[in-house]
């Protein structure tokens, strides 16, 4: 046993002569702490490393089977579900521990915001935090592109039109994502270098670069009404506090950082084994279009604000709101560097991250039903009430299996039976005229997109004439007001006449 021992020493001597690790690592153990900051609401920032370890180790045991394909990316993780021993439970853990780790980021984000932690001399550290918190929203999303499935294929289309309405350069930012004009097989693998590779190397740096700071600068003290931060006397007053009454962050700190960090951990294999991993649904398929595709949970309140915005706001929306968010976060260490920290002496941001929260939490509920977007199952799964087809001319039936066929009921109710996005056809002949219906059918306009490539102008005089016999309960047939008066002669517009020579 002595043998053994006297081995190791000199190995581990060995390894210390070369490496010099156990003077920096019991400086970072040992280095003082603010007695205050030693709380359960310092633990944010360590949770989320240990799930961002957490999903390095489980990617790198699911990259070994995943196939970054899009043919046999689907099938893949099909075989990681049923024909691999717990490789549902895997995938379960992957998938849940990232939800986990943009939520505890999040959290660890506000925690910072209220604090004050932001402030001299931690600016560069709150602005690297927000690069963290953008590159974990980006590894979400592009570990939700690889399971490439219904959802994960129209939401990427989703993704990609957006990205062609940037001005000038929206073409080949699309080309250079999908890897070509459409998605197909290099799209899968460049989602699956930036997963795997490029986003979480950036991110070992960037937390590499946020703990060194952490351990430079100090853990921030807990915040105190009236005490003011100011760049001449700082510095002075920390050192004087952390010199008088510092505690050495291990163990005083570190093991309400264990603590919660293990919590956390096993809440991420309770939800694994309750609900299991994240799809994946159907299998991509271009040509299937009744599906209702929807972004992981951290991305729903987007869909929701999507479909609630007018189309002509859509676009000034999705390329000015970002910019303005994220220059703001930037920024806001800079120009408010100094003065109070305590969050009763900061209404306003209290008050911004109240608004900020109920907003995110109304439309992450409202994208959770949906009742506005299209119903992708109505048009096959109803068929059109007898009642709207009776005494109708063979045109007019023949109209209503082309509302069938082209799928409207996705949009519109008929019967009380269909979509909600656009308006119910029970009387739509009472409401437009003729002239209309065929001129909203063929240009389109608002939440309605154009169908005059899609319809035969057999098919659009069909359906026009089935339309109009939909007017409720026997409403008169609704007429152009302009016309009428016109043709009765109630109102004339009198036309200006070339002056004369009579003229006076």
């Amino acid at each position: 046993m002595a043998g053994m021992k006297q081995r190791a020493l000199q190995t581990y001597a060995w390894f210390e002569r070369r490496l010099g690790l156990t003077k920096p690592l019991s400086e970072a153990a040992a280095h003082p702490t603010p007695p205050s900051s030693a709380s359960w609401w310092y633990v944010f920032g360590s949770a989320a490393t240990v799930l961002f370890m957490l999903q390095i180790v489980t990617g790198i045991l699911l990259a070994l089977v995943y196939t970054a394909s899009a043919g046999e990316a689907w099938a893949s993780l099909q075989f990681l579900n049923h024909s691999i021993y717990l490789g549902w439970f895997l995938r379960a853990i992957h998938g849940w521990g990232s939800d986990f780790m943009v939520a505890i980021v999040l959290i660890h984000m506000v925690q910072v915001f209220l604090f004050g932690a932001y402030k001299y001399p931690r600016e560069l550290t709150w602005i690297i935090g927000v690069f963290l918190l953008l590159f974990t929203l980006g590894m979400a999303f592009t570990g939700q592109v690889l399971r490439f499935d219904q959802d994960a294929y129209w939401g990427l289309g989703i993704g990609a039109s957006i990205v062609s309405r940037v001005p000038w350069i929206g073409g080949p930012l699309v080309h250079l994502m999908l890897g070509g004009p459409i998605i197909g097989g290099q799209t899968l693998s460049r989602f699956f270098v930036l997963h795997v590779f490029v986003i979480p190397g950036v991110l070992l740096a960037m937390v590499a670069v946020h703990v060194w700071m952490v351990l430079h600068l100090g853990v921030n003290e807990w915040p105190m009404p009236g005490r003011i931060v100011s760049k001449a006397t700082y510095d002075r007053e920390y050192h004087e506090l952390t010199s008088k009454q510092g505690v050495p962050f291990v163990p005083d700190a570190a093991w309400k950082d264990a603590v919660f960090a293990a919590a956390i951990l096993l809440s991420v294999i309770a939800c694994a084994l309750f609900f299991g991993p994240f799809g994946p649904s159907g299998q991509p398929d271009p040509t299937i279009i009744q599906t209702a595709p929807k972004p992981d949970f951290f991305f729903l309140w987007i869909y929701a604000v999507l479909a609630y915005l007018p189309p002509e706001l859509e676009t000034p929306f999705l390329f000015i709101a970002p910019i303005v968010v994220i220059g703001g976060m930037l920024l806001l260490p800079l120009v408010a560097g100094e003065g109070e920290k305590h969050w009763s002496r900061r209404p306003v941001a209290v008050l911004m991250v109240a608004v900020i929260a109920v907003t995110l939490g109304v439309f992450t509920h409202l994208a959770t039903f949906t009742p506005w977007s299209p119903l992708m199952e109505a048009w096959s799964g109803d068929p059109t009430p007898t009642a709207y087809l009776k005494g109708r001319s063979p045109l007019e039936r023949q109209g209503a299996l082309v509302l069938q066929d082209k799928q409207c009921r996705n949009c519109h109710a008929l019967g009380g039976v269909g979509g909600m996005r656009g308006p119910a056809l029970d009387a739509i002949a009472a409401r437009m005229t003729e002239d209309q219906i065929i001129r909203q059918v063929l240009q389109g306009g608002g939440n309605m997109p154009a169908y005059g490539n899609a319809l035969s102008p057999a098919e659009t005089r069909a359906l026009v004439a089935f339309l109009m016999t939909l007017r409720g309960n026997n409403l008169s047939p609704a007429i152009d007001a302009s016309r009428t008066l016109t043709q009765s002669g109630a109102m004339r517009i009198p036309v200006p006449q070339a002056p004369s020579a009579k003229t006076p």
